[in-house]
């Protein structure tokens, strides 16, 4: 999609901190962490949100938590959150798929 920041990331059009790239996915640290370490996890095919998954593109989604899962190991994570926003009401800014992943403070509920 042209008007999509995250396809616009993807082409490189617009500069990420890259944390991985393969022929399905992209992953890199958000500009706005919320935790020590935040990055996201995009499928390159342009995808709403997880409302939008379906038997077409179902394959992708599971390898980006296989994904998520290498990064994770790599990185010594034992306890990490993953978090996908879907509509506006839910905090979703934009709509392409992606997967917030963030490790490194307490992420219990309630917070505080």
């Amino acid at each position: 999609m042209e008007d999509c920041l995250f396809c616009k990331i993807i082409a490189g059009d617009i500069p990420s901190s890259k944390v991985y790239e393969d022929d399905l996915c992209y992953a890199f640290n958000d500009i706005d962490p919320q935790a020590p370490t935040h990055f996201l996890v995009i499928p390159k095919q342009h995808i709403q949100s997880v409302a939008a998954v379906d038997a077409s593109n179902s394959a992708v989604v599971a390898h980006c938590f296989e994904v998520i899962a290498k990064i994770a190991k790599e990185r010594g994570m034992d306890s990490f959150r993953v978090v996908s926003n879907i509509g506006e009401q839910a905090g979703q800014s934009v709509f392409h798929l992606h997967f917030h992943v963030l490790s490194g403070r307490d992420m219990t509920w309630p917070p505080g």
